[in-house]
């Protein structure tokens, strides 16, 4: 089925999520037959990678959008924006966590998210290798392979696994790795235990499914937190910017987490930054 503007505007959750998810089913098969040949990989910036299925999976679901929601823009995270909407747009990772990916590791994910009106609303995460699919339409869940999800009941960092983002790379990366290095310090102080994964979309998904308790990601680059960002909320997490406000397009941060460990992980961050200044 074909989404034209009054559709798009519309929202119609059920039309959308079957494109979203047609999509993600041709990322994972492109992604799958990539492995186990060699792949070409390219350097992009600093300590950082693309490779040739990034390229691939991007082109493919750049086109296939296209033609289900022609009225609909698109942002990929390698090749850019392209405006048909001047409310929604589709935003995407084609493999969050590529330099897990090109070293065989299996915690890479393709993450499609749907922006309306400066607001994540639609959820898409594959875990290719996993076989794991995570879903969400806002105000109405988030699932995994059908299966509702909820985040868990945990309530203290001290009964916490909490998930950090990767280490900064690229301009400015020992400034920025001040922060993180205080907070890695400080959650692990505390904390259960601090898993550091290689995917924000992975850390998202797994917070939602209640594998995770936390999730710290000191960015908020769209193709790598919205889609996640979406699933987390339908299932019942908190989602803030470093001051505790409520996570936004705009927002400096991600932080993610049950309910009653939000204020903690906030307070946390809030002190790692008064003292790395």
């Amino acid at each position: 089925m074909v989404v034209g503007a009054a559709n798009a505007g519309m929202l119609k959750p059920g039309v959308l999520l079957e494109a979203a998810i047609d999509a993600v089913s041709a990322a994972r098969e492109e992604i799958r037959s990539g492995r186990p040949a060699p792949i070409r990989v390219d350097p992009k910036g600093d300590r950082d990678l693309v490779s040739e299925v990034d390229l691939a999976v991007e082109r493919k679901l750049r086109g296939l959008l296209a033609r289900r929601t022609p009225d609909i823009g698109f942002l990929g995270e390698e090749e850019g924006r392209e405006d048909r909407s001047t409310e929604a747009f589709w935003v995407l990772d084609p493999i969050d966590g590529t330099v897990n990916f090109v070293r065989g590791l299996p915690l890479c994910a393709v993450a499609l998210a749907l922006i309306h009106r400066d607001r994540p609303v639609l959820g898409v995460i594959d875990l290719p290798f996993l076989d794991l699919r995570y879903s969400a339409f806002a105000d109405e869940g988030a699932h995994l392979n059908g299966r509702r999800l909820k985040v868990s009941s945990t309530a203290a960092l001290s009964q916490a696994v909490v998930a950090l983002g990767d280490f900064a790379v690229g301009p400015g990366f020992e400034s920025k790795n001040r922060l993180r290095f205080e907070v890695a310090t400080r959650v692990a102080s505390v904390a259960l235990r601090v898993r550091m994964l290689g995917s924000a979309a992975v850390d998202l998904a797994w917070l939602a499914e209640g594998r995770l308790d936390a999730s710290i990601l000191l960015s908020n680059r769209p193709w790598d937190v919205a889609a996640g960002v979406v699933i987390a909320r339908e299932a019942g997490a908190r989602v803030v910017d470093v001051d505790g406000s409520e996570h936004t397009l705009g927002s400096s941060a991600t932080l993610a987490a049950t309910p009653a460990l939000i204020d903690q992980l906030v307070a946390t961050v809030q002190r790692s930054i008064e003292v790395s200044r």
